[in-house]
């Protein structure tokens, strides 16, 4: 008498999880569609920095020319410059967005007063909603030349200030405002963790004759560290992304030594200088540079802080 084939029950375990969980899949694919025709299709345009390229002869018949667009952007006279400041920007953006809603967040978590902590929570996290495009207005109306930040100057007697045209003022300008319009996603975050933080922990530490002080510092500050490096390795890999819609907004020719970044660059090359083979260049080594850090970044935090997203 023939027996009936037994089937695997590993693979019959298998084949119900994928059933049950093919709706979530196919969910996933519009998104993975969207992905692979508007950011993985576009990537072919990088040819373009190996191409002597010019739109009327299209990729096909544009003449390769190898390294030398990357010869040439190593050339440009303002390009370190406008490395330098895209480091400086950029970096500067990465600490104060973590440390200064990190600040706002222990203090607002002091905060006994619960209807006090909620309009606080809502009035600083509210400019994170507006869009550059609205911010841009703003931060023109409060900083131009004849603008509200030096109608009060002069109103005490001191002498008006040009910020948006001050090589000096321009990317404190530019920093302290990115900082002030984002750092309420962060602070929400920062605000979910603490509250994570077990209370008898505190009232343990209380007891033995810790102050408050010291109790955020040995048990508040290392049970949200892993909120902390996660969203710091998130944002390393924008270390080269100072903010494009954000300076574009506010920069003119007479701050390009200090205000002029990779992105701005990339965008004069291309799209007014019509240099498209070599805004390419100056765009795939921002990548691949991005791309590393990221990278670095990733491994550090899993090695030193134990962090892994997958």
């Amino acid at each position: 008498m023939a027996q009936k084939a037994v089937k695997p029950l590993g693979l019959s375990k298998n084949k119900g999880i994928f059933r049950r969980e093919l709706p979530f899949y196919l969910m996933l694919i519009p998104g993975v569609l969207f992905a692979l025709v508007f950011s993985y299709g576009p990537m072919f345009g990088l040819v373009m920095a190996f191409q002597d390229f010019t739109p009327l002869k299209s990729f096909e018949n544009s003449p390769w020319v190898g390294l030398q667009n990357f010869r040439d952007m190593l050339a440009l006279p303002t390009f370190w410059s406008v490395v330098r400041n895209t480091l400086v920007i950029s970096l500067s953006k990465i600490v104060l967005r973590l440390l200064v809603p990190l600040v706002i967040a222990l203090l607002l978590n002091e905060v006994i007063n619960e209807k006090f902590k909620r309009v606080a929570q809502s009035v600083f996290f509210l400019p994170y909603f507006l869009s550059w495009a609205v911010m841009g207005g703003i931060l023109r109306s409060l900083f131009q030349y004849d603008g509200m930040v030096n109608s009060v100057l002069t109103s005490l007697g001191m002498e008006r200030i040009m910020f948006l045209g001050s090589n000096t003022w321009f990317p404190i300008i530019v920093i302290l405002s990115d900082v002030w319009k984002d750092m309420g996603y962060n602070m929400i975050i920062f605000l979910a963790a603490i509250t994570n933080v077990d209370p008898a922990l505190n009232e343990s530490a209380a007891l033995d004759g810790a102050n408050r002080w010291q109790q955020i510092w040995n048990i508040t500050l290392p049970t949200i560290r892993p909120i902390v490096v996660m969203l710091l390795v998130l944002s390393l890999g924008s270390v080269l992304s100072a903010g494009l819609d954000q300076v574009m907004l506010l920069y003119n020719p007479m701050v390009y030594e200090s205000g002029d970044i990779i992105d701005t660059l990339v965008y004069r090359l291309g799209l007014v200088n019509h240099q498209w083979s070599l805004s390419a260049a100056v765009g795939l080594m921002k990548s691949v540079i991005s791309f590393i850090l990221v990278v670095l970044s990733y491994r550090v935090a899993t090695k030193r802080f134990d962090y892994q997203v997958f």
